[in-house]
């Protein structure tokens, strides 16, 4: 099914998310981490969102697909700028899910 691998890296992605920007409200200087948090926030639900209607027979998904991928790659920019390990972890789960999308597209 053409949509199982963008499914899988939709479902990483939001897991990490939600873990980086739970993780993120531990950290000393949580006003420091207040973009991450918002974009671990906003991405995780876009990803959300575009799962739930990947999971269903619709088949005009291509501009939430680029759009889930511009939230991916910019959330992967800023957890990119932080040392902390959830943050690299999410990075990186956000940046497979830029390429599952872009793959989805091709």
């Amino acid at each position: 099914m053409r949509n199982e691998k963008l499914i899988s890296a939709l479902g990483n992605c939001i897991n990490h998310c939600n873990y980086c920007g739970d993780a993120c409200l531990d950290e000393d200087n949580v006003k420091m981490m207040k973009d991450c948090i918002r974009l671990d926030k906003v991405c995780a639900e876009v990803c959300s969102s575009l799962s739930q209607i990947l999971a269903t027979s619709y088949s005009d998904v291509n501009a939430l697909v680029e759009y889930c991928k511009k939230v991916c790659q910019e959330c992967a920019d800023e957890c990119g700028k932080h040392d902390h390990q959830h943050c690299k972890d999410c990075a990186q789960a956000c940046k497979e899910c830029v390429e599952a999308c872009e793959a989805y597209l091709a």
